[in-house]
């Protein structure tokens, strides 16, 4: 257990509340490391490795099993990794851009700033605060890099959140500390639980398929929660994903749907309130991602989630943390890396000229796996303890754990292998965008097989019923 990915492993599994003696299960391999000053390989095995943790001890509660000693957990470092990218191969196909044109890091009078315009809304806030027009969804570069380079950003950030959009200022590590939501963030766990006594619903783990007949209700968005859900789909949770009308993520949802069906339903008319409260009636799991505050403005808090479903596993995410003057901020994993200090410590370490993030979105990914593990550790307590319980995670508490680590860097180590053929799944997933091959799994549970029995789908193909 000496190497940096097992001590992180330990150190996240304690947030998780997990009995440190199943560490001696988990065994860790693999080479190399992903470039840049963050050990985000670590990290992302790390995070890996607790989300297989917690599908083991949950499988231990299904009766007797093979494989009780050092090795029973494993993780492949190298894979993990990749999977913090893309796990899609497309064949013969191209997914659609991630970003839009707008969404970028602009130079402000005082430093840089990150506008976030994927989502129209948020473009058109953006583009409205800079008195710009949309072009017909085209973007004028230099009109707006002249218009953001008159801005100082802390001015140009809160007038973009205030109008509705998503943008963040860079600063330095040693700035966001001493910021109010910095401090806020840094005054609470890495997860926040509430458990409280319940009588234990009737699903309970399956012996051959972990999570067979287990409901998860899955009302999240890019990209944590939906890597959370794509986890539990794979072993063998029947995933329902609710979005609003009109709402799409392109460059990402034929990645992250896998083993789920998607429907649409608006929670703000009475209809769509009323089967949403239906369908919660008979879930085993909620897992969602939208800024606190927002199902208690619908009359869907926490207290009364709890009457609909009794005994519910209620898991939470968002950006920048549950307290204090941010907490109802919208915010994705970019941003959070300019406030809280990430990018400017790359760009920094560099010796570049403009910010540099991390290599892959690892606040998105590694948030997305603890908060699979949260479900996973939760369904153990309800099924042993007669327990319902509640957990809170954000991308900023994540990156708190690399913040503790600017002095363990990756930079000089050699890179990943390349990946190769071995690495993909032989068998084709018939999407609706076209054919496609998965990376393989990066962990392996002695009994607990990994599967995902349905292909990627797009937002609203399936009715809004169980």
């Amino acid at each position: 257990m000496d190497t940096l990915a097992h001590a992180l492993s330990a150190r996240i599994w304690d947030a998780l509340g997990g009995d440190p003696a199943r560490l001696a299960r988990l065994s860790i391999g693999g080479e190399g490391a992903l470039p840049g000053l963050f050990p985000i390989s670590d990290l992302a095995a790390a995070a890996v490795a607790c989300a297989a943790l917690a599908a083991d001890e949950l499988r231990d509660l299904a009766g007797s099993r093979p494989g009780t000693g050092p090795g029973a957990v494993r993780v492949d470092r190298r894979l993990a990794a990749a999977w913090f990218g893309v796990t899609l191969r497309p064949l013969g196909w191209a997914p659609p851009p991630l970003r839009d044109a707008l969404t970028g890091d602009w130079r402000c009078r005082d430093g840089w700033i990150r506008l976030h315009a994927n989502a129209p809304h948020h473009r058109a806030a953006a583009l409205g605060v800079l008195g710009l027009r949309d072009a017909r969804g085209q973007v004028d570069a230099a009109g707006v890099a002249a218009a953001v380079a008159s801005w100082h950003g802390a001015s140009l950030e809160q007038a973009v959140v205030e109008a509705g959009g998503c943008a963040a200022e860079m600063r330095d590590i040693q700035a966001w500390r001493a910021h109010p939501q910095g401090i806020a963030v840094q005054g609470h766990p890495l997860v926040e639980w509430r458990c409280a006594p319940a009588s234990t619903a009737p699903w309970s783990p399956h012996s051959s398929v972990l999570l067979r007949g287990l409901r998860v209700l899955d009302m999240t968005r890019v990209l944590a929660g939906p890597v959370a859900t794509r986890m539990l789909a794979g072993l063998g949770a029947t995933v329902l994903r609710i979005d609003p009308p009109q709402w799409n993520e392109p460059g990402v949802v034929p990645d992250v749907t896998r083993g789920k069906r998607c429907a649409r339903l608006d929670l703000k008319t009475a209809p769509g309130h009323a089967r949403f409260v239906e369908l919660l009636a008979q879930a085993d799991v909620f897992v969602h991602g939208l800024r606190p505050g927002a199902l208690e403005a619908i009359g869907l808090g926490a207290p009364v989630r709890t009457r609909i479903r009794p005994g519910l596993v209620d898991v939470s995410l968002d950006a920048y943390g549950w307290h204090g003057p941010w907490a109802l901020r919208r915010g994705f994993d970019s941003l959070v890396q300019m406030s809280c200090g990430i990018a400017d410590a790359g760009m920094r370490a560099a010796g570049a000229t403009r910010p540099l993030p991390l290599p892959v979105q690892a606040l998105d990914h590694s948030t997305g796996y603890l908060a699979a593990a949260a479900v996973l550790r939760g369904l153990t307590r309800r099924v042993d303890a007669d327990q319902r319980t509640e957990a809170q995670l954000s991308l900023a508490a994540t990156a708190e754990i690399l913040l503790d680590l600017t002095h363990r860097t990756e930079t000089g180590q050699a890179p990943h292998a390349p990946l190769s053929e071995t690495d993909w799944v032989t068998r084709i997933e018939r999407t609706p965008w076209g054919p496609a091959r998965r990376l393989r799994a990066p962990w392996g549970i002695v009994g607990v097989p990994t599967r995902w029995h349905l292909p990627a789908a797009e937002l609203g193909s399936a009715p809004a019923r169980w």
